[in-house]
């Protein structure tokens, strides 16, 4: 039995996909730290996280058995996936499945702290009544500041037009503009622009500290500021300075530099207390209708990875569509230098391989061949390939839709294919 490890409380509706696939599966709530992880992964060959468990390199070199890990959100900085790549470990993601829950939370608070709604709560809870307009607006006729214009923050384009604000966005890569869009040249133009500004950029690191005392610095007086992307991106000290000197009349954050790892845990920020600012605990992609259907996504991921070797919107490894053919079927992640596939293909050919079909594709350094082979006229063809200075994991299906066998080998290790373990197709 194969064995699959769902970390952080993943959407129970992933379960049932993955023991489909024939994985036994460990279904914890909480994250682990490193070595925790390294000891819970012996003998598993399907890990899933979110965004508290750090897969890092050190976890990877020990996780011998390990073949996928799938990361149940947007983000995959929490992988190390260079270090994954090298070892022909696949990563998958949910690029698409949270996004119009994030959406939505952006749209409630700009119009939450555009109305100062906070306040008039906090007000109220207090026994207070303090019934005014001061310093209370609509968001209709004001200009939203998009710095991220990808999957969240162009569908947030979309629907703050549809509530009359104006749109103005900032993207290193080119993107088509949506609707009445416009594109600032720069960071700063936006920022001189922009009553409301909302960080939807991605977890690389070359977006540490993107925004800090100069960007506060160039926002208008009495702009309102929102990060719902990645914690290491803002100077959260810089941001509590221009709330408290009045220079921000707002903010709302989800994402933090440092994050308790479970639930009930105690958090400390210089944002709390500050007026007109809400703090949530990540929750951008928190809702049951997201989180189930990224629990769907992404197992069914790592189930058709498995199950078909298709890597297709795998983040880390060049991506192949694959479907299943009823033949057998040899997939190869390897070093991308000249001449693998020559290599390959002639070790095929003296094995007396009849191909029924090849697919190639090539991601940076690594490449990943996929050959389904109907019969050959004598074993040892995967001894070969295994040996290959090139290879870096060897898997294979046979006809008959027996249990893989996923051979990775570390770059220090000598060839290890036993013939017990030899299919059909080898």
């Amino acid at each position: 039995m194969q064995r699959a490890l769902l970390l952080e409380n993943v959407h129970p509706t992933s379960v049932p996909i993955l023991e489909a696939s024939g994985y036994e599966v460990d279904y914890r709530k909480g994250a682990l730290d490193e070595d925790e992880l390294i000891s819970a992964l012996d003998g598993v060959q399907l890990l899933g996280i979110r965004s508290k468990t750090e897969v890092t390199a050190r976890v990877l070199s020990e996780a011998s058995d390990l073949v996928a890990v799938g990361a149940f959100s947007i983000g995959t900085n929490q992988i190390n996936l260079t270090a994954a790549a090298g070892r022909g470990i696949a990563v998958f993601n949910a690029p698409f499945s949270n996004t119009r829950s994030v959406v939505e939370l952006a749209i409630a608070e700009i119009i939450s702290l555009t109305r100062r709604m906070t306040e008039r709560d906090r007000a109220l809870h207090a026994g207070v009544w303090d019934k005014s307009a001061e310093g209370s607006h609509e968001v209709r006729g004001r200009t939203l500041g998009i710095v991220g214009y990808g999957n969240i923050g162009s569908q947030l384009s979309v629907l703050a037009e549809n509530l009359g604000m104006s749109v103005i966005f900032y993207d290193t890569a080119e993107k088509l503009a949506l609707g009445n869009a416009r594109r600032a040249e720069t960071l700063d133009e936006l920022l001189e622009t922009a009553d409301v500004v909302t960080l939807h950029v991605d977890g690389r690191s070359g977006n540490a500290g993107l925004f800090g005392a100069k960007q506060f610095a160039r926002m208008k007086q009495d702009a309102i500021f929102l990060n719902l992307c990645r914690g290491f991106v803002v100077d959260v000290d810089s941001l509590a300075e221009h709330i408290t000197s009045g220079h921000l009349s707002g903010a709302a954050v989800d994402v933090f530099p440092q994050e308790p790892k479970k639930r009930g845990d105690s958090f400390e920020s210089v944002l709390r207390g500050l007026p007109n600012v809400i703090l949530t605990p990540h929750v951008g992609g928190s809702t049951e209708e997201a989180q189930e259907a990224i629990g769907q996504f992404v197992a069914k991921k790592l189930s058709d990875y498995v199950t078909t070797g298709s890597t297709m919107l795998s983040v880390n490894l060049p991506n192949l569509q694959l479907e299943h053919t009823g033949v057998g079927r040899i997939k190869l992640l390897h070093r991308n230098v000249p001449g693998v596939l020559a290599t390959v293909n002639q070790i095929f050919a003296d094995h007396g391989a009849n191909i029924e079909g090849q697919m190639l594709a090539t991601r940076g350094d690594i490449g990943y061949v996929v050959t389904d082979i109907s019969d050959v006229t004598e074993r040892g063809a995967s001894k070969k390939l295994q040996a290959l200075d090139t290879t870096i994991r060897l898997r294979i299906r046979d006809a008959f839709e027996r249990p893989e066998f996923p051979r990775a080998r570390r770059p220090a290790d000598p060839p290890d294919v036993s013939d017990a373990q030899a299919t059909r197709v080898a």
